[in-house]
């Protein structure tokens, strides 16, 4: 999977992306949608995604809702928020922040007051419509995507299983991305240096963890 993006791929990131969305009214027609796409899918993608379609058609909305928020909003492991584990709290991730609007700004992407651009929705969203630029822009969050897999696996959370199809979508972890998982599972995302300010605002902090609402 080393070459351009195959047709299917961009099929399965959007419907990744409606399911790692807080599930609001419209969830269950965005599950009934992805359960149809996920026909056309390998058994790599889909089979997990049936996996948590399953789940969330046997759960009540309120409870999928309220789980997510316990998942999403109070376990920091299970940031949503790609640029979070490169950058953690710092500066730094502001300027990541500002580059990912400009890159989808640049593509005729525009987010919602309340949607935050490192969001693995909305990069999920922005790679179905923008494949290539989208599968960089994946790749280069690939530690942090594990993490984040590996996290919510720990958690037994449903989400997990879309997080496995996501990485189906992505070639197999080499070497030195095994290593880059290891070290920030070890050591944490990066903490702000002695006396700089943050630099992004407080709404894109992942104290705002969820979202994408």
């Amino acid at each position: 999977m080393s070459g351009s993006v195959t047709p299917w791929i961009p099929v399965a990131w959007q419907v990744q992306s409606l399911l790692l969305a807080y599930p609001e009214d419209g969830f269950p027609e965005h599950t009934r949608l992805a359960r149809r796409a996920a026909g056309a899918l390998p058994e790599a993608a889909a089979a997990p995604l049936l996996r948590f379609l399953d789940h969330a058609g046997a759960t009540p909305l309120t409870a999928l809702a309220a789980d997510y928020v316990a998942v999403f909003d109070h376990r920091k492991r299970c940031c949503p928020f790609l640029t979070y584990y490169a950058h953690g709290d710092t500066r730094k991730r502001g300027v990541a922040l500002l580059r990912l609007k400009q890159t989808y700004a640049r593509a005729g992407l525009r987010l919602t007051d309340d949607e935050l651009p490192d969001h693995l929705a909305v990069v999920l969203e922005f790679a179905a419509q923008h494949p290539e630029a989208g599968r960089k822009l994946l790749l280069d969050h690939r530690a942090g995507l594990e993490l984040l897999r590996l996290a919510l696996r720990d958690a037994e959370a449903p989400w997990a299983h879309v997080l496995d199809s996501v990485s189906a979508t992505l070639p197999p972890l080499r070497g030195n991305e095994r290593e880059a998982v290891a070290r920030l599972a070890a050591e944490g995302p990066p903490e702000e240096e002695v006396g700089l300010a943050p630099f992004t605002p407080p709404q894109f902090m992942p104290d705002a963890v969820g979202g994408r609402r």
